[in-house]
């Protein structure tokens, strides 16, 4: 962890040179890269190498083997994803269904990437899969496809264990390939919240709504891994995209993405930077996945909750870039069906056309 808290303190410094402070103290966090998602040029890294525990950023890969199934016309938004046994017995963050509830992918899809449901995240794996372990299959092949040579899964919601791991380079490159390849499904990752129900869900991802031009993509939390997140911003002809592994708190994952995210929209990226794909590895100890529990959830001293929702160290914003949102969230309809009925959306297929997509930028 040396190397990686030596790695933010220059991050800092050279943040802090360019007048991009952040109007108070940046915990400290772990390995992140910055990438121009329009020549796929990377703008700035730090251990982009090292393995990582994805946590819930693993359902990146979960939605992104979802839109190929509908690709290759094995599914499509309105096709039913019912809850097995296994999915309900998913621990938390969760919505608690029952076995044999369902609801269409399309709104399967939403509570995956907005409330990080592990329930739903089993359940589109057995329906779109046949079990949850041909799923996992499919994932780690298409990862191998992709170039993802540090990332490896074991089950479709991000929980802990041996063999699930990652690094930023490599969701970096799933997050432009994500944006690039479904343009179309760019929707979901910006969407603010959700109502179910009387219920009403915001968006972990505490960028949407309060950083200009912030339009995705998704957060994860675990002790092993500390608060991880990525997004993505759309400004003025230009497009980044940040990843940050192991923040030590809610707030501090949110600060310095945002400051990330601020740095790549002010400045010429156009230089002599290599392309994600030409980034050469490096790093010792990278193989080793590393693993942060004691540091984010102490076993000595008072137990603090920590979670995506909510986070005892600190709930107070202090960044410049990121406002308030001053008004009700825009929020997107999901139903649930009970046990014996057809699974049914309240929009069906064109339920995500209102919800703005920004325009695609292929890799030149």
């Amino acid at each position: 962890m040396a190397d990686v808290r030596q790695g933010v303190n220059r991050l800092l410094a050279v943040t802090l040179g360019l007048g991009l402070a952040l109007g108070g103290t940046l915990a400290e966090a772990g390995p992140h890269i910055l990438v121009d998602m329009k020549s796929g040029k990377v703008i700035e890294h730090e251990d982009a190498f090292q393995k990582w525990y994805p946590a819930s950023l693993t359902k990146l890969m979960t939605a992104y083997v979802a839109f190929r199934q509908i690709e290759a016309g094995r599914a499509s938004l309105s096709t039913p994803v019912v809850m097995s046994k296994l999915s309900a017995a998913q621990p938390a963050s969760k919505m608690y269904l029952k076995a044999g509830d369902s609801m269409t992918l399309d709104d399967a899809l939403k509570l995956l990437l907005v409330k990080s449901a592990n329930d739903i995240a089993f359940a589109i794996a057995e329906n779109l899969g046949g079990s949850v372990e041909n799923y996992v299959g499919m994932m780690n092949a298409e990862a191998a496809n992709l170039g993802m040579s540090s990332s490896h899964f074991i089950n479709p919601n991000g929980m802990p264990g041996k063999g699930q791991y990652t690094t930023a380079r490599d969701l970096a490159i799933l997050t432009l390939t994500l944006r690039h390849r479904y343009p179309q499904y760019a929707g979901y990752f910006g969407i603010e919240g959700l109502q179910v129900g009387k219920k009403q869900i915001p968006n972990y991802n505490k960028l949407i709504g309060r950083f200009e031009g912030a339009d995705g993509m998704k957060t994860g939390f675990i002790c092993a891994s500390g608060f991880n997140q990525v997004s993505t911003a759309t400004r003025d002809g230009r497009q980044v995209l940040s990843v940050v592994l192991g923040s030590d708190s809610l707030v501090a994952r949110a600060e310095l993405s945002a400051s990330l995210l601020e740095k790549g929209l002010s400045i010429n990226s156009d230089g002599g930077m290599p392309r994600i794909d030409r980034l050469p590895a490096y790093g010792a100890g990278r193989e080793a996945v590393s693993d942060i529990s004691d540091d984010i959830c102490p076993k000595k001293g008072k137990k603090k909750v920590r979670s995506e929702g909510h986070d005892d160290v600190s709930m107070k914003v202090k960044s410049p870039y990121l406002k308030p949102i001053g008004r009700p969230l825009v929020l997107s309809l999901v139903t649930i069906t009970p046990a014996g009925k057809p699974a049914k959306s309240a929009a069906g297929d064109d339920v995500i056309a209102n919800i703005p997509i920004p325009e695609p930028r292929p890799i030149n």
